[in-house]
């Protein structure tokens, strides 16, 4: 018997069909290849979904096994009420265990849509697919399937130590969650890493099913505050009420009881619960903790579910990342000739799956943190921003689950009919852009003595022939002594001058309505290095020049030469360089100018604490660190002509304990906004060697969000995008006005236009040159539609 369904979504809205699960492994039987494993006395500590799906399985896999599990609680304890598993995970369940996957089906409420209710709009996305049951009913299931099975499960009993269990037993597998004593007991071996974030949320739940995912916002006097929810039974839904501390602290929840926060929780979302009550289970206010480890085993005893690592309720990945883990174990055990080879499987193959997870549950996350900066949105655009915050959503991805609500977002967004978002135009100052592509800055190191040759021509020249609607140089800099290499391009002489004019010409003419800039800058202590190629940062063997910088303070200790500290006179004649290398720009033909503040170069080097130590005007307080650069910006702003557009590029974050935060770069950007920059270009790090980048697909962006969403000024975001896909999804979602390609304008010159080709657009945001006109469509390949047999003759 299927379960209860709340709500169905017609066939043709619902999302594509989902990626095949986890390879099949044999039931009781070893892969081929493999022998069967000594495995004869298990530990697993910890009764929730993953520490009993993991016995069960192995047990399965090896009736022999004498497997035991603790549970300090009672076996009808348990905390949060509902539980969504994807299609993925239930494949994965299928294969390995098809009483299990039989027993969950029958429990299963369905439903696909999500609502998303901000300032009285109801916004409704279909096509999703969520399938979700009770918390305790599926411990129940697993309960059973442990005792069918042999498992001894010990409840209301404290598990002995970790170490004391790895004495006596083959296997120990921790699934002791996020509080992990195993984890805590042995740090030295796990090196766990663990941050708080800044929301408090509570567990609840409401006695009626909803009918959809519910997303609401509620805008107090104490400030914003959220609800999650989502049906787990026929009578009963998940209710998550989530809060910037500060919220929370000035609503009073600090000093409500639990009574008291579910009276509170449900009255300010009374419409959304129909004004009915809420209910809570041992149901506290909560800090939500990532957990990373750098290692997942040591000796016999491995670390599954919560306690190797968390992500984010928000994307519903808790349960399902423990099971995923608990099949992966079970079938690593099983394939691999030895315990250490299979806790290293184990370790292989889930972690960039986790590790993927964990990003995407870190980007929804934040987007829930910085809630407020979004309120301001538009209702539909509001939406398809909460749906697409984990970046796993995307634009082209919601427009197959539910084509009608994306071309409405569309439509509010300003799209053209069959246009999409990446190609409607955006105005800066006199400059239209055709699309909003841009092509972002790339040191190509091929100058001779800051002279831009052939191959900037053909470089900058193809990318404008290739359809974005603006191409930026590389940092072109200010004097001889401002290059980052030998190699670098430069504009203070008449010579780099009149290169320029003739690339800035090239794009004019050979590639009309393309837009080209010049970004202008200077090394500061990054400095007197070589070609990248030949050894990134590091000093010229022979021939380095003197660095200049904001304080003494080499780029690498040890490695690069210590600069000279600015003083008032060098100051001045830094400044007038790029006024004067401004002017020049003007008389090239370029159509915008951006300020390079990133990087650590020597701007940048005056707005981070970690590289400005000064003890004058010029340094200490975020005012004082902007002063020199704004000073610059005014400069050039004077001589750069009053219809063009002037932007700026900064590091967001330093990414490295004590440098700039995510706040500095808000107030960053309000201060350049403030003196006449158009647009901000948001990228991130590169300012101290020490630096911890947070890598991922399109990992500086959230930086750009913020700062558009709070200031309400165009962003340029850069960092990891890579698809016309995240590019529409960006820009709809209200995250970015421009996004800036760097490594996929290397690897295909005409990008952009490709990107339309894809989308089958032809519209004048991305118009071919007429010399590649022919080439617009995707050439044919060699046949694959061979004559089928038709007569089979004896």
């Amino acid at each position: 018997m299927a379960g209860p369904v709340i709500r169905v979504t017609p066939p043709e809205a619902r999302r594509p069909a989902p990626p095949p699960p986890p390879r099949p492994r044999p039931p009781g039987g070893c892969a081929p290849g493999t022998e069967a494993k000594a495995l004869r006395r298990v530990a697993v500590i910890g009764g929730g979904p993953g520490g009993l799906y993991a016995a069960a399985l192995l047990k399965r896999l090896g009736p022999e096994r004498e497997i035991t599990l603790w549970e300090r609680n009672a076996p009808d304890d348990t905390f949060g009420f509902g539980v969504v598993l994807s299609d993925e995970t239930l494949g994965g369940i299928e294969h390995a265990d098809p009483a299990v996957h039989a027993a969950l089906q029958r429990e299963f409420v369905r439903w696909d849509d999500i609502d998303i209710v901000h300032r009285g709009h109801t916004q409704t996305s279909g096509g999703h697919g969520f399938a979700a049951l009770g918390r305790r009913r599926l411990l129940e299931i697993l309960h059973e399937r442990c005792a069918a099975l042999g498992v001894r499960l010990r409840f209301r009993e404290e598990a002995p130590p970790a170490a004391e269990l790895a004495a006596s037993h083959d296997l120990v597998i921790a699934a002791d969650g996020v509080h992990s004593r195993t984890r805590d007991a042995h740090t030295d071996r796990f090196g766990p890493h663990i941050t708080a974030h800044r929301c408090r949320y509570i567990w609840l739940a409401a006695d009626f099913a909803l009918d959809a995912f519910r997303f609401e916002t509620a805008e107090t006097a104490y400030g914003v505050m959220q609800l999650h929810a989502y049906p787990f039974s026929p009578d009963a839904s998940t209710v998550i009420v989530e809060m910037r501390e500060e919220v929370w602290r000035a609503a009073g929840f600090d000093t409500c009881d639990p009574a008291e926060s579910t009276r509170h929780c449900a009255k300010i979302f009374a419409e959304a619960l129909g004004h009915r009550p809420l209910r809570s289970h041992n149901s506290s206010w909560l800090t939500f903790r990532t957990v990373v480890n750098e290692h997942w085993s040591h000796g016999n005893t491995v670390l599954i579910g919560d306690a190797a690592h968390t992500a984010h309720f928000s994307i519903g990945s808790g349960t399902k990342l423990a099971v995923e883990d608990a099949l992966a174990l079970a079938a690593c055990i099983e394939e691999q000739p030895d315990l250490p080879a299979a806790l290293a499987a184990y370790e292989s193959e889930r972690r960039p799956v986790v590790e993927s997870t964990q990003r995407a549950a870190a980007a929804s996350l934040r987007w829930f943190e910085e809630l407020g900066t979004y309120v301001d949105q538009p209702p539909r655009q509001f939406a398809f921003n909460l749906l697409t915050r984990s970046r796993r959503v995307t634009h082209d991805n919601l427009r197959l689950r539910d084509a009608s609500f994306t071309a409405a977002v569309e439509d509010e967004f300003g799209c053209a009919p069959g246009t999409p978002p990446m190609f409607t135009p955006l105005r800066l100052r006199a400059l239209e852009l055709r699309n909003r592509v841009v092509v972002s800055p790339m040191d190509m190191y091929s100058a001779t003595d800051g002279v831009p040759g052939d191959f900037h021509l053909v470089h900058l020249g193809a990318r404008a022939l290739g359809g974005a609607g603006l191409v930026m140089t590389e940092m072109v800099c200010v004097s001889p002594e401002g290059r980052i290499t030998p190699g670098c391009t430069g504009l203070y002489t008449d010579e780099q001058a009149a290169a320029w004019t003739r690339i800035a010409g090239f794009v004019h003419t050979g590639s009309p309505g393309t837009a080209i800039g010049i970004q202008l800058g200077h090394s500061g202590r990054k400095g007197s290095t070589k070609l990248m190629w030949e050894g990134i940062d590091q000093p010229l063997d022979d021939g380095n020049w003197p660095l200049t910088a904001a304080s003494p303070l080499p780029y690498a200790p040890g490695v690069n030469q210590t600069p000279h500290a600015l003083d008032r006179a060098g100051l001045d004649a830094v400044r007038e360089q790029f006024a004067s290398a401004a002017e020049r720009a003007d008389a090239c033909g370029f159509d915008l100018l951006e300020l390079h503040c990133a990087h650590g170069y020597l701007l940048s080097g005056f707005l981070s604490p970690l590289t400005n130590h000064r003890t004058d005007a010029y340094g200490g307080t975020l005012a004082n660190r902007l002063r020199y650069p704004l000073e610059v910006f005014d400069a050039v702003r004077e001589r750069w002509p009053e219809d063009r557009p002037m932007t700026v590029r900064i590091s967001a974050t330093d990414w490295a304990e004590g440098g700039t935060t995510g706040e500095d770069a808000v107030e960053i950007a309000r201060a350049f906004v403030a003196h006449g920059a158009d647009a901000i270009d948001v990228s991130t790090g590169q300012v101290v060697p020490s630096e911890r980048p947070e890598y991922g697909r399109s990992y500086q962006t959230p930086y750009a969000d913020r700062i558009r969403n709070t200031l309400c000024v165009p962003v340029i975001a850069v960092g990891a995008i890579s698809s016309w896909d995240d590019v529409n999804s960006l820009l709809l979602a209200g995250r970015a006005d421009l996004c800036a390609l760097a490594r996929p304008h290397l690897y295909d010159p005409h990008w952009t236009l490709h990107a339309a080709a894809d989308q089958g657009y032809t519209g004048p945001g991305a118009p071919w040159p007429l010399p590649y006109r022919a080439g617009s469509r995707t050439p044919p390949t060699g046949r694959t539609d061979a004559p089928k047999p038709r007569l089979t003759l004896d």
